[in-house]
Parts: C-alpha cells; structure tokens; sequence
C-alpha cells in the first residue's frame, strides 16, 4: 500500500490513494483484522508529476509575501512541501517495516499521511480558487534530500523529518495565517489553520517514537538527537522557535536551542 502511494506521480491522484489506503487500514483495526505489516522496497525518490520544475533552493524566486504573487508562491510551496510530506509518512513505514515497532507507530504515520494528503488537496483548492494550480510555478528540489540522507536509519529519520523539518512548520504557520487573514483570503486561512493543528501531532508522534527507540536501546534521547542533526541536517536550525507548540509536541528548548544558529535575544 505505501510503495502504491510513493509509485504514484500525480498529486491528486496519490493523495486520493493515501486516504483510500488509510481509510482501508483503519476500518482493518476496528474490526480487529489488521493487515499484516510486512516488508517492502520502496524506491530511493518517489514517482513525482512532470510540473513543479524543480530547483536548487538559491535559484526559486523570491517573491514580496504581501502581493497576489507572493501569496500564491507561499501556497504552492505549502502544497510542495505537504506532497512531499505525504511520501515521507508512507515511506517511513515502507522503508523500515523490517524494524519491529509496536503497530501503533504504523497506525500514528498511516493517520499523519492521511491528513499530509488531506492538506495538499485544501491547499491546491486555495491554489484554484486563486487562478493557479501545483506545478505552475518552481518548487524547492531538497525536499526529499533528509529521506536519502536517513534512508538507513529510523532513528535519524525520526529527528529530521518530523522532530526539525515539521517542527519549523509550527514556527512560520502563524506568520502565514496572518499574511492571508490580512489579505481577506479566508479559505486560505481555515486551511493553514487545519494544517497547523494537525501538525502538531506530526512532531509529537515523531517525538513519542524516536524516544520509545531511545528507550528500547538505554540511550539519552537529547544527545542522541543532538548527534542525528548534527549529522543528517545541514546548517543550524533557525529561530524564532513556537516554543508553546513545540512544549505541546513533546519538543522542550533544550533539545533545540542548542543547534540553533543564535542564542535567545536578551530583552
């Protein structure tokens, strides 16, 4: 079911298939029928459509935030970066079925890839709703590189992706919501909305399962995270951190300020 998802290249069409998939597993575990696990080999990059073009970071324009523009470049980087997001869930359980977790992690990604596909779909209708659509405009081409980078390691996926890469989406979703209630935008609002409350789960499942891992193997989970960032994630991570958010995703200050690129502004 995962490598289905990851095999298949348009947006729409594989966040359809994630929720069917997700909806299957999930009626399954409340008849008490689970489908089995099992192992898979998913490809190294998932199957992606033919538009966004895809580019070094530096090379993606910069467009003003507060112009018509610059609103449609954020919601075509969200809907970039929750596409992505939807592979990274499915991928987590196809790549590392061989490791034996407890299947509430498999029923925790299933739920977080459904909700990443129900997020690409709100803001691709925002995108129409607005005169444009996913694959108009360049995307970021490094999305995938922290797949690649822990493709061999469960625990450093678990750092990076959701623990740091979806942990920076709780700092900046507030500073787009304001950007789009300002604009009177209200569907892109309620969507951004959607998205950032439903995030939250994202990191904290990420957390829940990387310190289970830290547990089952006598580790300290604050300096093995510390040593898996250093080494997976390139460049420090940038503040201003959502401290509340994070403290609510089970992410407290001392995991993350240290690898931060400043120390907290003296008031």
């Amino acid at each position: 079911m995962a490598v289905e998802v990851l095999t298949t290249a348009d947006g729409r069409e594989k966040t359809a298939l994630s929720r069917r998939h997700a909806a299957a597993w999930f009626a399954a575990r409340e008849a008490g029928h689970d489908i089995p696990v099992g192992t898979a080999t998913p490809p190294l990059r998932p199957a992606r459509p033919e538009r966004p073009e895809l580019l070094d970071p530096r090379d993606v324009p910069r467009r003003r935030p507060g112009s018509p523009q610059g609103r449609l470049a954020i919601l075509h980087a969200v809907a970039h970066i929750e596409l992505n997001a939807v592979d990274l869930h499915w991928d987590i359980i196809a790549r590392f079925g061989h490791v034996p977790m407890p299947i509430g992690f498999h029923d925790d990604w299933v739920k977080s890839a459904d909700e990443e596909s129900k997020h690409f779909n709100l803001i691709c209708d925002c995108l129409e709703a607005n005169g444009s659509h996913y694959g108009a405009l360049p995307a970021h081409a490094g999305m995938w590189r922290a797949a690649e980078d822990t493709a061999e390691d469960l625990m450093g996926r678990l750092a990076v992706v959701p623990m740091v890469l979806e942990a920076r989406g709780l700092d900046v979703t507030p500073g787009m919501i304001g950007i789009f209630d300002k604009a009177g935008d209200t569907r892109a609002v309620e969507a951004m909305q959607v998205i950032y409350a439903e995030e939250v789960h994202h990191v904290a499942y990420g957390s829940k399962w990387f310190h289970f891992l830290c547990g089952r193997h006598d580790l300290d989970p604050k300096e093995v995270f510390h040593d898996l960032v250093r080494r997976y994630f390139h460049g420090p991570l940038k503040p201003p951190f959502n401290e509340e958010k994070r403290a609510e995703a089970g992410l407290p200050p001392d995991f993350y300020w240290p690898l931060a690129d400043q120390t907290p502004a003296k008031s």
